[in-house]
């Protein structure tokens, strides 16, 4: 995105106002000293090797890297002014480039955010913000709240696991969350092309390491909480407070509606802090909350059910499989709804939702038997997901191909490979971006669990053999799952990343037994 210079003044003013180090710090960052004038600034990076002449570099301390140890490349590389959070180098630079205009900041991330925002013009006063975070659902959540308010005729920003949406351009996602610069720089794209909504998932890590910094969210959206996540956040306890920052107040702006999950055991504490927060509460479920789904039946197609909202009851047809679906359905509902979407407009929309990426995605090519990749990859999702595969095979049965990611938590390895085995009649355990882990240690951290069950089970570290088996072992009404990479288009290991798509490989797998027919006899769900 190109746009004009900003003064450093400017930006400088809007750092301090409430993230200086010290007064006299930001007194000499924004003074009339003829050494440092005042320059214009043609960019915002927080990454070295991105800074290009006429850059403002903030150098803040990352969780696995200090920004502050690039200063002189930066320089090199043409920046014109600096912000940092390192006293050090504050100093080191006052000395060896006193022509440098250089801010010293408590928090690098949040003058980061507040350096973006002055410089892409505050998007974040153009576009009505609404983040979901949970462990399991925040995809499928995102992409359908997107759907309804489109359906009401505004243009969206959309920024997720799967890929960011800029007023219907589809972007690479670079992460789940991204840095607030990036963050910041697609909302100020999407305001300029008209869009008044974001939609994005917000990840615990995002959260902890303030990466939504500057950004107040009007709906916050809980979808649940399992064990997760925990080579990260060290414990339950710390992985629950850092998803409480979205809701409760204490690091970023509470929203005007918390949209809660109200089965999920941490709904009460979630609860608690958005209202003590000053949140408009709007619960959601399968029997309790304001919005709910009664009577659920599972058709081939689709899921019919009773919906209950504060608008009435309403019998309904989702054409997204499984309870997982409905529940994802209800919040993003009553986040569009919280967001000014006529419930009329609502119900018309619901039959014509999607499927996402990755997410219970069939694979159809004729065969008589289900393929469905799906991006569980926790033990929780694993246990919403097979039921539901079984009640599509419908007699036949369930075959699972999982693995664990490697350099995570290795606890929670045992407990996902006893998830597969108590809701597969066979389980195939293969790699899933092992990274820098030997493929066969973590295939052997998972048996265990596996064979508590004392289901059958095969061990194959080629991803791309255990689905062909997988495949090749089906027969007619079967279902086979591909769980744990879903929309992922590659494979990490320790040497290098090769391209891997689990629906293409199973494609050519089924292609390979003969099966061809790509149209086939409808969506290949039985």
């Amino acid at each position: 995105m190109q746009k004009p210079s900003t003064n450093w003044s400017k930006i400088a003013v809007a750092v301090t106002a409430r993230n200086r180090h010290d007064a006299a710090a930001a007194s000499a960052a924004v003074s009339d000293d003829p050494r440092r004038g005042d320059p214009g600034i043609l960019g915002v990076e927080y990454d070295s090797r991105r800074v290009q002449p006429g850059s403002l570099f903030v150098a803040m301390r990352g969780g696995t890297t200090d920004g502050n140890r690039y200063l002189q490349a930066a320089l090199q590389a043409g920046a014109v002014a600096i912000v940092t959070d390192s006293p050090d180098a504050f100093d080191e630079l006052a000395r060896s480039a006193p022509q440098i205009p250089t801010l010293l900041v408590e928090h690098g991330r949040t003058a980061l955010a507040q350096a973006a925002a002055e410089f892409f013009g505050h998007p974040e006063h153009l576009l009505r913000a609404t983040g979901v975070t949970g462990t399991n659902g925040k995809t499928t959540t995102t992409f359908l709240t997107e759907a309804l308010l489109q359906a009401d005729g505004r243009k969206t920003v959309m920024v997720g696991t799967i890929a960011c949406h800029i007023a219907g351009e589809v972007v690479p996602s670079p992460h789940t969350t991204p840095e607030p610069r990036e963050m910041l720089e697609l909302m100020a794209a999407g305001a300029e092309r008209g869009a008044t909504e974001l939609v994005t998932e917000v990840s615990s890590h995002a959260l902890d390491q303030g990466r939504v910094a500057g950004i107040p969210f009007d709906v916050a959206v809980f979808t649940n909480l399992t064990q997760d996540h925990l080579d990260y956040h060290g414990t339950m306890e710390r992985y629950l407070a850092a998803k409480l920052l979205l809701f409760d107040g204490s690091r970023y702006a509470a929203p005007r509606v918390a949209v809660i999950h109200a089965d999920d055991p941490h709904a009460p504490q979630v609860a608690m802090a958005a209202a003590a927060a000053g949140a408009q509460l709007s619960l959601y479920g399968r029997e309790s909350g304001d919005w709910r789904a009664e009577s659920m039946e599972f058709l081939p197609t689709g899921v019919r059910f009773a919906l209950h909202s504060p608008f009435g009851v309403e019998p309904v047809f989702s054409p997204l499989l499984g309870e997982v679906n409905v529940l994802n359905l209800l919040a993003a509902l009553a986040s569009a709804s919280a967001r000014g979407v006529d419930f009329g407009r609502l119900l018309e929309q619901i039959p014509k939702l999607n499927p996402v990426p990755g997410r219970f995605e069939p694979v159809h090519c004729g065969q008589p038997f289900t393929v469905l990749v799906d991006y569980a990859h926790s033990e929780d999702a694993l246990r919403n997901l097979l039921p539901l595969a079984r009640r599509i095979a419908r007699g036949g049965r369930v075959l699972t191909v999982f693995g664990c990611g490697g350099d995570r938590d290795r606890t929670k390895r045992p407990r996902m490979g006893r998830a597969a085995g108590e809701g597969s009649d066979l389980v195939i355990v293969t790699s899933d971006n092992p990274r820098t882990e030997e493929p066969e240690s973590i295939l052997q951290e998972i048996l265990p669990g596996v064979l508590e069950t004392g289901k059958p089970y095969r061990v194959e570290a080629d991803r791309a053999c255990a689905i062909a088996l997988a495949i090749a072992e089906a027969r007619p009404g079967d279902v086979v799952v591909i769980a744990g990479k879903g929309h992922e288009k590659v494979q990490i290991l320790r040497e290098n990343t090769v391209p891997f798509d689990d629906v293409e490989v199973a494609r050519a797998a089924l292609h390979a037994m003969g099966w061809n027919d790509e149209a086939g006899q409808g969506s290949g769900v039985r």
